[in-house]
C-alpha cells in the first residue's frame, strides 16, 4: 500500500520522538503511526528491510526496536531528517513504498 504522501493533511500530530513528529493513530504495538515531516517513514508499513538505512549517503535512518509490531520489529526512524539533502534514495530503494521525502515539508 505505501505512505500517504498527504499524510500532513490526512493525519495529525499525537506525540514526538527523538525530536520529530509522530503522526497517528498510533496504538501500540500494532498502529505505530508515520515519523518525520520532512523525511517521513509509515512505521506500519516498514518492513526493516535496510536498504534506506544502508543506501542514505547522509545517514538520516537509526533503527528503533518496535517489539510485537505485525510488519517487523524494528524501523528505520528518521533521527537526522535535518540532514538530508533531498537526494529520494531512500523513497527509490524502499521495498514497500514506506518512505516520502517533501522539501516542502521542512522541519
Amino acid at each position: 500500500m505505501g505512505i500517504d504522501p498527504n499524510f500532513h493533511h490526512a493525519r495529525t500530530v499525537v506525540d514526538q520522538h527523538e525530536g520529530h513528529d509522530v503522526w497517528g493513530p498510533v496504538d501500540e504495538p500494532e498502529r505505530l503511526g508515520i515519523h518525520g515531516t520532512h523525511v517521513a517513514v509509515d512505521f506500519d508499513e516498514c518492513i526493516a528491510d535496510g536498504a534506506c538505512v544502508e543506501d542514505c549517503p547522509v545517514d538520516v535512518f537509526d533503527w528503533v526496536e518496535t517489539p510485537d509490531h505485525p510488519a517487523s520489529t524494528r524501523k528505520a526512524d528518521p533521527a537526522r531528517q535535518p540532514d538530508c539533502i533531498d537526494c529520494m534514495l531512500c523513497v527509490d530503494v524502499c521495498p514497500v513504498d514506506a518512505i516520502d521525502v517533501d522539501a516542502s515539508r521542512g522541519e
